[in-house]
């Protein structure tokens, strides 16, 4: 018995000199850890106090704490407002036409440009794929006024031509949406695309050499080999995109936004901005705000019950 509990105390005393020698072998890997979880505490977990805001009646004179309880007067009247349906509805038709577009696009560059040979091309195709990433959305706003504009725009200077009168494409609701979308996509498919890039770099070549072997087609081995290489990035990266269904983003709204699709183009990161910074209403905004990110979490939370049926879970 004694040598039995001598032999695991040996295991033991083993086990941590292992971790220990783990812990100092890793510490610069800690060390270089530690910005992130600044950065994630100052920015991301310590102004989560703010959102009991939503449950007062803020004024700065007050402060957060000392500002009357009013409980869940602000999201009665924010659901009693006919705008706020409106916004709520711009903002989940905008993201989700994003999502079930855009999404599928990164994935099928990757593919392309994993298949392309000749090195010089597949870096200048990467090259310029990337770069729209690294461009603000004022920069790509003025593009596309530049692109689309009534009276100057590239565009219908040449339809002007052919037709006789110029299309209003940032004046109509329909074609206002098609143009943000696509300017969205067009800024992030490169920079989104490396992630499924690396993804492919995982699969082993010898899967390729054997469909090769069994007469498989180009096709049949991105079907049968590549797709489902990648398919748990592409679910890790579904889920994180569903949690955003309701964030459309400020800055490329309020960019390309007009009065004359205000209809559409109203969502509520501009709605905050209108009433949270300029009419000073922050009560209100955060109740907004709280609920974007319940019901973001909800999204994120369904979204991995339903892969986990595919075992493909996020956790």
């Amino acid at each position: 018995m004694a040598v039995h509990r001598a032999e695991a105390a040996a295991v033991r005393g083993a086990a941590a000199r292992g971790r220990s020698k783990r812990i100092r072998r890793n510490i610069p890997l800690y060390l270089m850890f530690l910005p992130g979880i600044a950065f994630l505490l100052l920015f991301k977990y310590i102004p989560m106090g703010g959102l009991i805001i939503a449950f007062k009646d803020y004024n700065m004179y007050d402060g957060i704490l000392g500002s009357p309880w009013v409980g869940m007067d602000n999201f009665n009247t924010l659901f009693n407002q006919m705008q706020t349906v409106a916004i709520i509805k711009n903002t989940l038709m905008l993201s989700v036409l994003g999502l079930v577009i855009g999404f599928p696009v990164p994935i099928a560059l990757a593919i392309m440009l994993n298949e392309v040979r000749k090195a010089w091309f597949k870096k200048s195709v990467q090259t310029l794929v990337y770069l729209p990433h690294f461009f603000s959305w004022v920069i790509v706003s003025g593009i596309v006024l530049e692109m689309f504009s009534l009276e100057s725009g590239t565009i219908n200077h040449w339809i002007a031509k052919l037709t006789g009168e110029p299309f209003p494409f940032l004046y109509e609701p329909g074609s206002w949406v098609a143009i943000f979308i696509g300017s969205g996509i067009w800024k992030e498919m490169g920079f989104s695309a490396i992630i499924y890039l690396a993804a492919l770099t995982t699969i082993d070549p010898h899967q390729y050499e054997a469909a090769s072997i069994d007469g498989a087609t180009k096709w049949q081995q991105i079907r049968h080999v590549t797709l489902p290489g990648i398919t748990p990035t592409i679910v890790l990266i579904l889920i994180l995109s569903v949690g955003k269904v309701m964030d459309v983003g400020f800055d490329p709204v309020f960019m390309l936004q007009n009065e004359v699709v205000a209809n559409v183009s109203n969502v509520i990161s501009t709605y905050i901005y209108a009433f949270g910074i300029q009419r000073a209403q922050f009560s209100l905004t955060t109740a907004m705000g709280l609920f974007e990110n319940l019901v973001g979490l909800l999204l994120v939370l369904t979204a991995n019950r339903i892969a986990r049926r595919f075992n493909q879970e996020l956790w």
